[in-house]
């Protein structure tokens, strides 16, 4: 009698591999989809594309199933292949711009979304994610003007209201800014954060003791909040009260000795009060905290011009400039600091661009205050 067992064996190991042999169809892909085996899934469509390169619903599909894996470059270029092959494919530049924006991708992402707004204007998930891409790359006043209709449209999302409200206030619309401020207090009075933002957009529309009292506010709800003191600080020290601008600057700094602004601006108090060597102390010390913070080159620059220590004035004038040339301030004490020096021509080209300047300028304490963008979660419809 024949021993069939070994056979069997053979048998039972050769039909997986001769079954796997034969290409995956798209049913077979979806069913793998609808056991929710996504990487299977992906490596059949994969398989299909290699068959039919031309199937645009093929590489969309894969793409789908490489954006559930969070593969989201790979999905990407899935979805552009489908969009070349198709351009007419529905939902597919939605899904395009979600993982691009899933990669910080942002001006990729924005492409995407806009196209899908050229033929579906209502599509309040393009609208919102195109607005909080431009909220990523600091485009406030485009990111307001997509945020507004998508705000209204989910009244209850704080977090949307907020991003609308910081993008109005960045945008210099204070107004805007002030009604979604408004909104967010009456949903959350006890929220520093908010109370920040608000006495922001008061001061900038000229009413500083509004501000100084939002401030206040978020100072008793969260002593401990960053940024609270110094901002509080900073509107105290514009008004010129530099007694209770020191007490703040000085609770900041318990809470963050490194904050380069407040150590800058409490260096500038000191020198009004004369006490040169505590303020360059604090002033330093601000630079070697953050060595691009263009006010503390600015200050350094002012007192080395004031003590006639010209030779370490100049580049200090100069270093803050390079970092952000459209202030006046720099360029001001730069021509002044030429005058003393005698340099006629480059006194006047400092001077002239002061003027120039200041006739555009609009600063108030938004200005000054780092912006920290969300980790915005967008809700995919992959």
């Amino acid at each position: 009698m024949v021993n069939r067992a070994p056979q069997l064996i053979i048998a039972a190991i050769l039909l997986p591999i001769l079954a796997f042999s034969q290409s995956p169809s798209p049913s077979d892909a979806m069913a793998l989809e609808q056991q929710q085996k996504w990487a299977e899934a992906a490596q059949a469509w994969k398989s299909v594309t290699a068959s039919n390169p031309n199937d645009a619903a093929a590489f969309a599909a894969m793409g789908v199933d490489l954006s559930r894996l969070q593969r989201y470059s790979e999905a990407a270029a899935a979805y552009r292949t489908a969009l070349k092959l198709n351009p007419h494919l529905s939902g597919i530049e939605l899904n395009l711009g979600l993982a691009e924006y899933k990669q910080h991708r942002w001006s990729a992402a924005s492409t995407a979304f806009l196209a899908v707004l050229a033929t579906d204007p209502r599509n309040l998930q393009a609208q919102t994610l195109l607005g909080m891409s431009y909220y990523a790359v600091k485009k406030f006043d485009l990111a307001a003007q997509h945020l507004e209709p998508a705000s209204k449209a989910d009244p209850g999302n704080a977090e949307l209201h907020q991003m609308l409200a910081e993008s109005c206030l960045w945008a210099k619309k204070a107004q805007c800014a002030m009604e979604q401020f408004r909104l967010l207090l009456q949903q959350s009075p006890d929220s520093a954060p908010t109370h920040v933002l608000m006495g922001q957009a008061l001061d900038s529309l000229g009413k500083p003791d509004e501000a100084i009292a939002e401030f206040e506010s978020a100072e008793r709800i969260s002593p401990n909040e960053p940024n609270v003191h110094y901002a509080l600080g900073q509107l105290h020290w514009k008004a010129q009260q530099y007694d209770e601008a020191k007490k703040e600057f000085e609770k900041e700094l318990t809470l963050n000795p490194n904050h380069e602004q407040a150590l800058t601006l409490l260096g500038d108090i000191e020198w009004k009060n004369n006490h040169p060597a505590a303020a360059l102390g604090l002033i330093q010390k601000a630079t070697k905290a953050n060595e691009d913070y263009r006010l503390a080159h600015v200050e350094l620059g002012t007192i080395y011009l004031a003590q006639k220590n010209y030779k370490d004035a100049e580049p200090e004038l100069l270093r803050a400039i390079k970092l952000d040339p459209s202030e006046p301030d720099a360029h001001y004490q730069l021509g002044r600091l030429y005058q003393v020096l005698g340099r006629k021509a480059d006194a006047e080209r400092e001077l002239r661009t002061t003027r120039e300047l200041q006739e555009k300028a609009d600063q108030d304490v938004a200005s000054h205050m780092p912006i920290h963008a969300p980790d915005v979660k967008p809700v995919e419809n992959q």
